[in-house]
């Protein structure tokens, strides 16, 4: 395979400049949403080259694999394979981009400290923004592509009026993607394209059987192409044994809200804010993991009315569509992916904060999660939702 760094067969000099004019390069995960991508720009009469990021060593924490490869995982060895089998079926240049310290750096650490800090972190947004876009445009350019298209189901368009560009849901928002991408800058969405977002899934799958596409029945990726087998918990402790620091003496209390020990957990990384099974231990009612107490080591569990908040504190915010508002604006704010957006005052607290007060109470807002703020069909902006049951439940009292 080429690395980053190995692009033989480009022309080189001033033939470059004119061979290589006009070419966009497609980022190719081997799947058929990518894949129909380099399909669809070439009926453009564009100029392709693809480029598949290798991301993660596969053969590391073998004890992970179990009897073989976990399918449908995005980025795995097979995907490289298809990505290449395509780019020759539409015979156009495809190269492989070692972003392996990256995404190790940028991606996987933080993941894995942060559900050790009692987070539940979103991977892959932190891979979109800081591994898909930063890197490989700029890996792109120097291959002289002026453009990055990817597979994402998202929109962009730029508003002459305010100069801005801005980040739109799909039009089919069953696939839409934009929640994973609220972290891109400027200039990022000003260097790329998203062709499927004007699409729906059917219309993608159309497209890629009416040119015979390798992948063109291929079973989407669900998930993480780090975690072969799926078991987040497994990963965690694989991959801090891995790296010399594994995790002992874990064990802690479980509380009830009043303080209350009801039972014992044999480490925080294993519960997430919101969840009922697999607590540990047994009661005349159901408990729900309200709040993660890293410092104390605890799990706070409660009914399910004690798991609801009306405000949330969001850092990390990026601002897309928009300038960051002097006043408080509306907008609908979707606090996960699955989450059906709510209607919510957003005001901006800070250079990079914001508060989110809800019209009405949510479920389980999550540390480590991300919310994002729409208007109609613009992604407004997004941010990380910070810790704290307690700044909640005070910032509710006062509304």
């Amino acid at each position: 395979m080429r690395t980053e760094t190995q692009f033989e067969g480009l022309p080189t000099g001033v033939e470059a400049e004119e061979a290589r004019a006009g070419f966009v390069a497609v980022a190719m995960s081997g799947g058929v949403d990518s894949s129909t991508v380099a399909a669809l720009l070439q009926e453009q009469a564009r100029a392709v080259i693809g480029l598949t990021m290798q991301l993660w060593n596969q053969r590391r924490l073998p004890q992970l694999q179990g009897d073989g490869p976990a399918q449908h995982r995005c980025c795995s060895l097979d995907d490289v394979y298809d990505a290449k089998r395509v780019a020759q079926h539409l015979n156009f240049p495809h190269y492989v981009v070692n972003f392996e310290q990256q995404f190790e750096e940028r991606v996987i650490r933080p993941f894995v400290d942060q559900y050790l800090s009692g987070r539940t972190p979103i991977a892959c947004t932190n891979c979109n923004t800081d591994v898909k876009f930063e890197p490989l445009l700029r890996m792109a350019r120097q291959i002289g592509a002026e453009r990055l298209a990817t597979g994402h189901y998202a929109r962009i368009r730029r508003n002459d009026t305010t100069g801005r560009w801005e980040l739109l849901r799909a039009r089919d928002e069953s696939k839409d993607q934009s929640y994973f991408l609220w972290g891109l800058t400027q200039e990022q969405l000003s260097k790329s394209e998203f062709p499927l977002g004007e699409l729906t899934k059917d219309e993608v799958r159309a497209a890629a059987r009416r040119v015979n596409l390798p992948v063109a029945e291929k079973p989407e990726s669900m998930e993480l192409c780090f975690v072969p087998n799926g078991n987040y918990v497994q990963f965690i402790e694989a991959y801090s044994l891995e790296r010399g620091s594994p995790l002992s003496n874990t064990s802690g209390e479980i509380v009830n809200e009043d303080g209350d020990v009801v039972g014992r957990h044999n480490g925080v990384h294993n519960f997430t804010i919101g969840q009922r099974k697999g607590l540990g231990f047994a009661a005349g009612k159901p408990y729900y993991v309200l709040a993660i107490d890293r410092e104390k080591n605890r799990v706070v569990v409660g009914d399910d009315e004690s798991l609801r908040s009306v405000v949330c504190e969001v850092e990390g915010v990026n601002w897309i569509s928009i300038a960051r508002p002097d006043a408080a604006v509306r907008a609908a704010v979707k606090i996960r992916h699955k989450h059906v957006a709510a209607m919510a005052t957003v005001e901006a607290i800070g250079e990079d904060r914001a508060r989110v007060t809800f019209n009405e109470a949510q479920r389980a807002i999550t540390a480590g999660q991300g919310a994002v703020f729409y208007g109609g069909e613009r992604v407004l902006g997004g941010g990380w939702i910070g810790d704290g049951r307690k700044k909640n439940d005070a910032d509710r009292s006062r509304h």
